[in-house]
């Protein structure tokens, strides 16, 4: 049986407010034993932060060991390829766990990286911090680049719109690790032992959920309780396999794999 991969921002709920019909998914999910991971661009939570997130909320079936994000997935790209371990960051406790979690030492001066991740409370002053360390050597690390963040009622500035301030100020560019580009879903695929054939991506976002497996040739499934509908798909170029109005469009026929579940 496939792994169903999830996206949180617009698939599972918009900020604080849960999306009804995802909850109920969840549930069948869980009555049905299918198995499900979620992955995230968002660096802010570490992943008990985000199961609690969730069961706040009033999902259930949700663990820590569930959550992938791209803080954990760019700390684990840049000690993977990059020589250093001294970094600084913007953000919050999950760009702080992913960091340590793998070996980097958190300094005040002289950091070898700067990790832009999304601090919702960062202010000018420290923009101009991280910039000062950048402009002195420091390599630029954007968790991710969403332009825009689902919220309730509408959208709030995405990190990726962070991240490109600092391209223009530094001259920098920052390596494409999240969504919708390939090392996140390596990445996330080593950590959870699976493969490309074996799962299908589900989120509402054409331009990183969908676009991450168009461009890696993976099944996905958009879910138009986000950002995107499916009018967007021929103006965007970026096809899913299948469009739902909501995660109950869901057909279990598309778990099935080629050899017998």
């Amino acid at each position: 049986m496939k792994t169903i991969v999830l996206d949180l921002d617009g698939t599972m709920y918009r900020g604080t407010q849960p999306i009804e019909s995802a909850k109920a998914f969840i549930d069948l999910c869980a009555a049905r034993n299918v198995p499900y991971v979620f992955l995230t661009n968002n660096s802010m939570r570490t992943r008990q932060e985000n199961a609690q997130h969730m069961l706040d909320m009033g999902y259930e079936h949700v663990e820590a060991g569930q959550f992938f994000n791209s803080a954990m997935a760019s700390a684990r790209y840049v000690r993977k390829s990059e020589t250093g371990r001294k970094a600084c960051f913007i953000g919050k406790n999950g760009m702080k766990e992913a960091l340590l979690d793998e070996g980097f030492e958190l300094v005040d001066h002289d950091p070898d990286f700067v990790f832009i991740g999304l601090n919702k409370e960062m202010d000018y002053a420290g923009y101009s911090r991280m910039l000062g360390h950048l402009l002195n050597g420091a390599k630029l690390i954007g968790t991710n680049t969403d332009r825009i963040l689902a919220k309730e009622n509408g959208f709030e500035v995405g990190n990726g719109s962070v991240v490109a301030l600092f391209e223009y100020a530094t001259g920098q560019k920052s390596p494409q690790i999240a969504k919708p580009y390939a090392p996140i879903l390596d990445l996330c695929l080593e950590h959870f032992g699976l493969d490309k054939e074996s799962i299908i991506l589900v989120g509402d976002n054409l331009e990183t959920d969908i676009a991450l497996g168009y461009n890696t040739g993976v099944e996905t499934f958009l879910v138009e309780t986000g950002v995107h509908r499916r009018e967007d798909v021929e103006r965007l170029g970026i096809y899913p396999t299948h469009v739902g109005q909501s995660l109950m469009d869901f057909d279990w026929n598309w778990l099935e794999n080629d050899e017998e579940c």
